[in-house]
């Protein structure tokens, strides 16, 4: 029978891994099944752009699939048996009543990313906006729409995603009067000089900015700060951070104190050896010995690691072992401006950065090379498949180039 490998997710790492994994094993050996509830892939670090009005190209995964031997299964991840090893799944596509199944598996790879965290904030679930994803920016992109000139929008949070929100909006909405809040200080992380250049920009664009705001509460009309300040808002966009989903934490995998799966260097569980995590969802070390963040800087070498671990152990192969590291950060300040910030391994900013229309260049390029390489799985490891390791495991046989 063939060894059965089910992938939850495909955003960037889960997409990723099921590609590499198709060019990595031998499709007579193996059935792979993509699962998740979106038809398309979502370009997640474009949800500020989809959010303030501009149209994404649609990538429908079974085109990206197509030819590759991935299935792809459109259905939402209702639960998870690791011990069982059986994925519960409910299927809303069509008309009718959803459709309820059971998908068993031999090896897991949960990609299931993150959601909003709300960090026990009241009235963020009923009052505010976000865009973690397809259909929450959608939802923004309509109440912009609705705001008559002169409206006030609050994106609350200091880090890439509230940076990137922010500009956005106010460069597609420069009739909106657009601000932004934090608790410590706005992108404060960052090189001076980058910092200065954003700040610059956030000038430029009209961004008024609230630093050491500590927000209390969200309501209708906007926040509450400390114990009696007020920030007026007609539309507040929450962007402080993200969370796991919660799947995971529902298992007997064992998961972090924020409910992310531990892994070992090979992206594999350290209680489930059949169970991988990569992307948001999993909780590993990086340079430094410092746990990696959310992001896609991360989900991409995580899902390459992952894939060629699990193939080199399916084929006997020598399984390989690396440090995942940084490069650089990437801010998009509207669509015509960016920071580039040249970083450590371990993700310290260092004096080299590139601001202006080049970075925004750069930074789309980089944007768009990764949503190119999902349309093209076919090119995203190199081409020789091999067969799985005899039942001994004492070897494993060479297929043909493909």
């Amino acid at each position: 029978m063939k060894h059965r490998i089910v992938v939850l997710g495909a955003g960037y790492a889960g997409a990723v891994t099921a590609g590499r994994l198709a060019k990595r094993l031998h499709r007579d050996d193996v059935e792979i099944t993509l699962v998740n509830a979106d038809p398309d892939f979502v370009e997640r670090v474009r949800m500020h752009q989809l959010a303030s009005g501009q149209d994404l190209p649609r990538r429908p995964l079974r085109e990206v699939f197509a030819g590759t031997g991935v299935r792809v299964r459109v259905a939402r991840v209702m639960a998870v048996d690791v011990d069982r090893k059986t994925v519960e799944l409910v299927d809303e596509q069509g008309a009718g009543t959803p459709a309820h199944d059971t998908l068993a598996y031999d090896t897991l790879v949960y990609a299931l990313g993150s959601t909003v965290a709300d960090n026990g904030v009241p009235g963020v679930a009923e009052h505010a906006y976000d865009v973690a994803g397809k259909q929450s920016a959608l939802r923004l992109r309509a109440r912009l729409a609705e705001v008559a000139p002169g409206g006030t929008v609050l994106v609350v949070g200091g880090g890439l995603t509230a940076i990137e929100a922010a500009a956005e909006i106010a460069e597609a909405h420069p009739d909106l009067r657009v601000s932004i809040a934090a608790r410590g200080g706005v992108g404060d992380w960052l090189s001076d000089k980058a910092r200065r250049h954003l700040h610059g920009a956030f000038d430029r664009l009209g961004i008024t900015v609230h630093e050491r705001a500590d927000i209390t509460r969200v309501e209708a009309d906007g926040v509450v700060v400390g114990a009696a300040g007020e920030i007026p808002a007609q539309v507040t966009v929450w962007t402080a951070g993200f969370t796991a989903h919660p799947l995971a934490a529902a298992t007997t995998l064992e998961v972090s104190d924020t409910g992310r799966i531990v892994v070992d260097e090979t992206m594999r569980s350290v209680s489930h050896p059949d169970v991988y995590a990569v992307g948001d969802a999993a909780f590993a070390q990086g340079a430094g010995d410092k746990p990696l963040r959310m992001g896609c800087a991360t989900a991409n070498p995580m899902a390459w690691l992952a894939a060629d671990a699990l193939a080199a152990r399916l084929t006997g192969r020598k399984i390989p072992r690396t440090t995942i590291g940084y490069a650089a950060q990437c801010i998009s300040l509207g669509r015509r401006d960016a920071i580039v910030q040249r970083v450590t391994s371990d993700d310290r900013p260092t004096s080299t950065v590139l601001t202006g229309r080049t970075a925004a260049r750069v930074k789309e390029f980089i944007c768009a090379s990764t949503a190119w390489g999902l349309h093209h799985p076919t090119m995203m490891a190199p081409s020789r498949r091999r067969h799985l390791a005899s039942p001994r495991g004492s070897e494993a046989v060479t297929a043909s180039v493909s």
